[in-house]
């Protein structure tokens, strides 16, 4: 053959590791429900089967139940099992179940046909039923017994060393199957009494002994959950303690026995539904504030059912006489100290479940004793502190005005929460992933609840005192600022005037006697001098204090801005500026006054400048606060614009004095400055323009 041929022709290469792989998972997506789906079907046939046969025997003396254990099991498993397969297929723990209950309904359903079939007088499958049986037995011991607590709840096991369990258990199922399956019936049935008498001591103790390796390596791999809960964070420990809780009401009744051994059977299919949840919805239910409930109800019923023995025992032996109302006194006794002992029962079940940092309200006592004696940063400090105990978290983070404080490392951000005090939004709280501690975060919204009031209350502390700060620096820098402007003013203008002034006086009286007519030139020049210095001095006091507002008032020192802005607007019919001031204007504190006036005459010069308007209406209001309004009727602002020097500085003079400054404009429709600012004379309206 060419080579040509051989390159047209390759062989054909088997696809990769990772592409089989993949095609694998891809079925088992794809058929895996539908297959456990048929398996939830057959075992539910076997158990409507084992229904008709169960009703052929006679009623057992020791279960007063129409139905056995494995009844449940080979019905509410495979269900269970099913619904897991359904939206996780990849997940072994939902195979384990669905294979654990067709085994249970197929080895009760044998066992029970073989039953049956003594009872008529023995069948050559009374054997193969009963190998069959066991066999079947078996595999679902080890299915439910072994592999599922040893991978559950991620479906891998911790590491290889727990192979060795599942490895003994299985060679011990294995071998009991096998004695199972050499064993004669008779043994079994109790048919030929030769072949009991001689083969059955053996069978029955190497069967115990086998029992006796399966019960401890079922028992090494329950203890595999304890290392796992251990070793996991907060999710996984939820996982672990839902089926724990549920193999608790199916362990303590066979613990107890006979005659109540029977309950067990109503509770059994609280195990798989506890599976179920614990895979699927773990994240909506608090594991521990149930087993803390459970905690608190059983303590009271003890306590209540105590107090009636106790009352009742009492007035038999003292009261025999009015034994009558021992019910009442008991009840009465119950009753007073019900709220007392669940409240005691609760702080001992928090503690038991949470250790002594998780009593919310306890937390919230220690954080009021050490809140007092703190600075605001360190008080927030103190309550992340106190909160990042709490939740076991690894950190605590709040975002105030764009400075953070930490408890801790934060790390990835596990949650997010505004930080709200009356109201007001004062920052964000960011909490870290949790850390190692016995139960999850259903406790977590008790804490939360109880220690985030004080965390704001921290924090809009923190926000006033920087805002505080703040103001006092900038009151600082605004005086620095004006003693510095006076400064120039004073040296650089009105002092070189003066000492110019000063040399013209020593030439006049230098030519005084030789030449009067330069002397007078010199002191007409000396006299124009000094109205220049008038209008400096002039100018300086009006830079600090408009002398309007001491002549006129707030009102007449308006009207006065708004008649010499009246020939800036544009000529028209309609051209008019008027001023309406309604509410009293006297006893406002100077620095308002100044602040008003400045942002007036600010407005009226961007109207003259800028708006082409021809009416400007200026209102003055005060309820309350001084409310300021320049409204014009001109092109108004740009949709574009940016603020500039002028709508910045009214900005900022009704800030620092507590209030706003509002600019609202449509292109066309004219352009109003609304000024809001606190008309009550207080400390805080101080500073550079008072």
């Amino acid at each position: 053959m060419p080579v040509h041929d051989q390159k047209e022709f390759p062989p054909v290469a088997r696809p990769p590791l990772d592409t089989r792989a993949r095609d694998w998972s891809g079925r088992v997506r794809a058929y895996g429900p539908a297959v456990a789906v048929a398996i939830a079907c057959a075992a539910i046939a076997l158990e409507i089967g084992d229904i008709w046969v169960t009703a052929q025997l006679p009623p057992s003396p020791y279960n007063p139940l129409p139905f056995a254990p494995e009844d449940v099991a080979g019905t509410t498993f495979p269900i269970f099992g099913a619904l897991l397969v359904i939206s996780r297929p990849r997940l072994l723990l939902g195979w384990l179940l669905c294979l654990g209950g067709l085994g249970s309904a197929a080895n009760i359903l044998a066992a029970n046909t073989a039953a049956l079939l003594v009872l008529n007088g023995g069948h050559p499958l009374v054997h193969p039923l009963w190998v069959f049986a066991d066999g079947v037995w078996n595999l679902t011991t080890y299915a439910l017994g072994v592999l599922l607590p040893l991978l559950y709840p991620t479906g891998r096991i911790l590491s290889k060393r727990w192979c060795v369990p599942g490895a003994i258990t299985a060679t011990a199922l294995g071998l009991d199957w096998l004695c199972s399956w050499i064993a004669p019936s008779s043994v079994r049935t109790g048919g030929n009494a030769l072949e009991v008498a001689a083969f059955a001591p053996y069978y029955a103790q190497t069967r115990q002994g086998l029992h006796m390796v399966v019960a401890v390596g079922m028992a090494l791999a329950f203890s595999s959950l304890v290392v796992r809960f251990h070793r996991a964070d907060g999710i996984e420990r939820r996982q672990i303690l839902w089926p724990l809780v549920a193999m608790a009401g199916l362990v303590v009744p066979w613990v107890i026995g006979y005659p109540v051994w029977w309950t067990a059977t109503l509770t059994l299919p609280l195990v798989p539904a506890a599976i179920a949840v614990a895979v699927l919805r773990y994240r909506l239910y608090g594991i521990d504030t149930l087993i803390s409930r459970a905690l608190v109800g059983a303590g009271l019923v003890g306590v209540v059912a105590a107090v009636y023995v106790l009352v009742g025992a009492g007035s038999s032996l003292v009261l025999s006489g009015v034994d009558r109302f021992a019910g009442l006194a008991a009840a009465l006794f119950a009753g007073a100290f019900f709220h007392p002992i669940r409240r005691g029962l609760q702080r001992l079940a928090d503690h038991a479940l949470y250790g002594r940092g998780g009593d919310p309200h306890a937390l919230a006592a220690g954080l009021r004793r050490r809140l007092p004696h703190a600075d605001p940063a360190h008080a927030l400090l103190a309550a992340l502190e106190v909160l990042r105990d709490g939740l076991s978290v690894t950190g605590i983070a709040v975002e105030i005005d764009g400075k953070t404080t930490t408890s801790g490392r934060v790390g990835p951000v596990a949650r997010e929460m505004p930080l709200v005090w009356h109201g007001e939004p004062v920052g964000r709280m960011l909490i870290g992933p949790p850390g190692r501690r016995r139960f999850p975060a259903a406790h977590d919204e008790r804490v939360i609840a109880v220690l985030a009031p004080y965390v704001a209350d921290a924090a809009h502390t923190v926000l006033l005192t920087t805002a505080l700060q703040r103001s006092r620096e900038r009151i600082l820098t605004a005086g620095e600022e004006e003693r510095r402007r006076l400064r120039r003013d004073l040296h650089d203008g009105l002092g070189q005037t003066l000492a110019s002034m000063a040399m013209t006086l020593n030439a006049a009286r230098v030519s005084l006697e030789r030449s009067p007519d330069a002397a007078d030139t010199l002191l007409r020049d000396l006299r124009e001098g000094m109205d220049t210095v008038t209008a400096d001095v002039r100018q300086l006091v009006y830079g600090l204090r408009p002398p309007a507002l001491d002549d006129l008032g707030l009102a007449g020192a308006v009207r006065a801005l708004v008649e010499e802005a009246r020939p800036g607007l544009a000529a028209g019919a309609e051209s008019a500026a008027e001023v309406e001031v309604t509410g009293d204007l006297a006893g406002l504190p100077a620095a308002v006054e100044v602040a008003a006036y400045r942002i007036v005459q600010e407005a009226l010069t961007n109207v003259r400048k800028h708006a082409r308007a021809r009416r400007v209406r200026v209102v003055l209001h005060r309820n309350g606060e001084l409310r300021v309004t320049v409204a014009d009727d001109g092109v108004g602002l740009p949709a574009n614009r940016r603020a500039g020097v002028g709508l910045c500085s009214m900005a900022e003079r009704a800030a620092e004095l507590g209030g706003t400054c509002a600019v609202a404009s449509e292109p066309g429709h004219g352009t109003t400055v609304t000024a809001r600012l606190p008309a009550v004379p207080g400390p805080s309206l101080g500073g550079a323009w008072s």
